[in-house]
């Protein structure tokens, strides 16, 4: 029982206490791409817990499981892991972690699906505005993200993930951005269609809105949605330069009040990209982004060698 009560331990303070830890770090803001490699490891390290618990707890509470789960294994190791006799807190504990694990895959599917309906029908709505042309072949618009210009005269642009991804400006955007800064914008949304952000998206509502009270998903979840926008602005701004990415960023956003004294909650991140931009800070050193790969990759390595510590133990 050792080994289920220290990953449910670790699980916990990796649940806890890491997120205030990561959140409160101020590197992630030049390493957005680093950043959210360590938020996806810190995520898949609480679940491996979670997930391992449950094998274990579902060994301990089924003497027939547990058989299966060592058959092979090398004498001695089934009885360092103590699970014989612990049938009582083993049943108490799987049933929790697979009243979670089933929360979880109802969450993920849900939010799945409502994120496919509305991505559909917001592909239907742009098709209807601005249907296929003639000659253009479902071919050549599947051979990469698929411009598409609509007439309004507010400046703006976004992208619509899928098989078909569309890249969106308006007649507004065209008229106020200069060709670099059009070039920017639309940079920034390919950025977020080829890395599949909607998908990071999508997983860290999930979990956030199946576990409300668990910090580290809500955490996760903020923070996602803060740093794709940093790397998309970043692979704009290596491309055509921090200054023409910030002033785009800024054109896009002139007329919604973003930086007035109120700006809305969903776009109050705005001033911030551009001050960012402008700032211009430079990206760490090689090695200490290897060093924060290396501690981001630690998470979940950790969670795997505990499980197997007591099985390894035996065997040296």
């Amino acid at each position: 029982m050792t080994a289920l009560l220290s990953l449910l331990l670790l699980g916990l303070l990796l649940a806890t206490v890491a997120p205030g830890l990561l959140a409160r770090a101020r590197w992630p803001e030049r390493e957005p791409v680093l950043a959210l490699l360590a938020w996806q490891s810190l995520v898949v390290a609480v679940l491996l817990c979670c997930v391992l618990s449950l094998l274990l707890a579902c060994a301990a509470a089924l003497p027939a499981l547990r058989v299966a789960v060592f058959t092979g294994a090398p004498s001695g190791v089934e009885e360092a892991y103590g699970l014989a006799g612990a049938e009582g807190w083993g049943r108490l504990t799987a049933a929790l972690l697979a009243l979670g694990g089933v929360q979880t895959a109802v969450s993920l599917t849900r939010e799945v699906r409502a994120a496919r309906a509305l991505r559909e029908a917001r592909h239907a709505q742009l098709d209807d505005r601005a249907p296929q042309l003639p000659g253009e072949s479902a071919a050549e618009r599947r051979g990469g993200e698929r411009l598409v210009v609509l007439e309004n005269l507010r400046p703006e642009a976004w992208s619509l993930p899928g098989p078909e991804a569309r890249l969106v400006v308006t007649t507004g955007a065209l008229q106020q951005l200069t060709d670099r800064e059009l070039a920017a914008v639309l940079s920034h949304e390919r950025s977020h269609v080829r890395a599949r952000h909607h998908w990071l998206a999508q997983c860290a509502e999930a979990l956030a809105t199946g576990f409300p009270g668990v910090g580290v998903f809500s955490a996760f979840r903020n923070q996602v949605g803060e740093l794709v926008e940093l790397a998309a602005d970043d692979r704009a701004a290596r491309r055509h330069g921090r200054i023409t990415t910030a002033l785009a960023l800024v054109e896009i956003n002139a007329g919604r009040a973003v930086f007035g004294s109120c700006p809305p909650r969903q776009l109050a991140q705005a001033p911030r990209r551009v001050d960012r931009l402008l700032a211009g800070e430079p990206r760490l050193p090689v090695h200490h982004r290897l060093r924060l790969t290396l501690a981001a990759l630690a998470a979940p390595a950790a969670v795997v060698l505990l499980a197997m510590a007591p099985g390894l133990g035996t065997l040296l």
